[in-house]
């Protein structure tokens, strides 16, 4: 299944279990040493290669399916949408035919300068009649649906009016966008905020969310830190059965950036994963079906 076709109230790709493509791995995952199956690989590593890193993306791509995940479209910012980029990452969806094409709620550039972050939006009726235009832009060029993420959130503006996670729904049924939600961002801007996690997964509508993506955080205090560069936490695994409830075949990624380890190691998280949807969704007692609520924190 193309990443066109997934329309609202559209099953989910039956994708299953998946991690990211990194060279780290590449030649392990050329062997087929993994139980994966999928894989997500970072855009903009294979829309200007040639080289080694397309080669292996296309070879990978004849046995597994490939989700597209951006990191550079940055559909909050003011400066216009790079048509540029747009153009590139078109050709590499016809190239590859992901089964999903997928980016961020952020802005990481301004004034044509990039940042090099995922940066948050203003939570206001205004941010989202822009973004809400742009999505519907970007999809027209890139001829399909995309999924955007909720950000990890270290701070809020004082004059957001709209909660995010009622922000993210309403802009998946204004611009017919679908939501890539990932579990770890939302535990971590909860405790982070002082936010409910399971009100924000509550809040989200099941027909709009193609894909999980489960990493593991840094606690820096005062605050946690979406670093992807340790093994899921266990609150992140209670809140991933609830939304496995909630949002059930819904394909489930682990993402690993830094401190990558060997793939033996990601192998056992992805398959964690597996074990922890069963648990959540088979016959007999749903143990830890609700993650205790958060109503206070000292991080905030």
């Amino acid at each position: 299944m193309g990443f066109d076709s997934l329309r609202p109230n559209a099953p989910n790709p039956q994708l299953g279990f998946g991690a990211g493509l990194r060279a780290e791995h590449y030649q392990d995952v050329l062997d087929d040493r993994h139980s994966f199956d999928w894989f997500e690989a970072i855009s903009e590593n294979y829309m200007d290669s040639g080289g080694r890193p397309l080669h292996v993306l296309q070879r990978v791509r004849s046995e597994h399916p490939i989700a597209l995940h951006g990191v550079s479209l940055s559909i909050g910012s003011t400066d216009p949408l790079d048509r540029d980029y747009l153009r590139r990452l078109r050709s590499l969806i016809d190239r590859i035919e992901p089964a999903l094409v997928t980016d961020h709620l952020c802005w990481c550039g301004v004034e044509g300068n990039a940042l090099y972050d995922l940066l948050p939006l203003p939570y206001t009726e205004e941010a989202l009649a822009h973004v809400a235009d742009r999505v519907a832009q970007v999809q027209d060029a890139l001829g399909g649906r995309i999924l955007l993420e909720n950000p990890s959130t270290y701070v809020a503006f004082a004059h957001s009016t709209i909660a995010e996670h009622e922000f993210l729904a309403e802009l998946a049924r204004r611009a017919d966008c679908g939501i890539l939600l990932d579990v770890n961002n939302v535990y971590v801007t909860a405790e982070n905020l002082a936010l409910d996690p399971v009100e924000y997964i509550d809040g989200i509508p099941p027909d709009r969310v193609g894909q999980f993506h489960l990493a593991g955080f840094t606690d820096m205090g005062t605050y946690l830190f979406d670093t992807h560069s340790a093994p899921v936490d266990d609150q992140v695994w209670d809140l991933y059965r609830y939304a496995c409830n909630r949002f059930p075949g819904v394909p489930t990624l682990v993402e690993w950036d830094a401190d990558i380890p060997p793939l033996d190691r990601l192998c056992d998280e992805v398959e964690r994963a597996r074990r922890e949807r069963a648990a959540a969704l088979g016959p007999g007692p749903r143990k830890h079906a609700e993650p205790q609520r958060n109503t206070a924190t000292d991080r905030a």
